[in-house]
């Protein structure tokens, strides 16, 4: 399967192309290539979003519950920005583990387990 992303001048475009080991196998024929052993891809480095994202979801379900501004307290000490503590908090709302309710002042996160 390959996944393509991007524009096409303002259009976006999402796209999944999936090849069974023929199509594969044309594909390859296609190319002019000196060595034709494949090696499998390199295992996905862990990049520093991921990272923030894994300690994000950490802090929150250490705590279980917090109240959106102590939260994004705790953000803005992770990521050293208020945009993007608040880009983490947007996030957390979409995120299936997390349970958002609105509280008194502030809205409370919820780890769920």
């Amino acid at each position: 399967m390959v996944r393509i992303r991007g524009t096409i001048g303002d259009w976006p475009v999402d796209l999944t192309v999936e090849l069974d080991d023929s199509d594969w196998a044309a594909l390859g024929a296609q190319l002019q290539v000196s060595d034709t052993r494949v090696s499998p891809p390199a295992a996905r480095p862990v990049n520093q979003d991921d990272a923030v994202w894994e300690t994000t979801k950490d802090l929150l379900r250490k705590a279980g519950q917090i109240s959106g501004p102590e939260l994004l307290d705790q953000l803005q000490a992770l990521t050293g920005s208020t945009g993007a503590g608040k880009r983490l908090l947007v996030r957390l709302r979409h995120c299936n583990e997390v349970k958002v309710v609105s509280g008194t002042d502030s809205p409370i996160y919820s780890w769920i387990e």
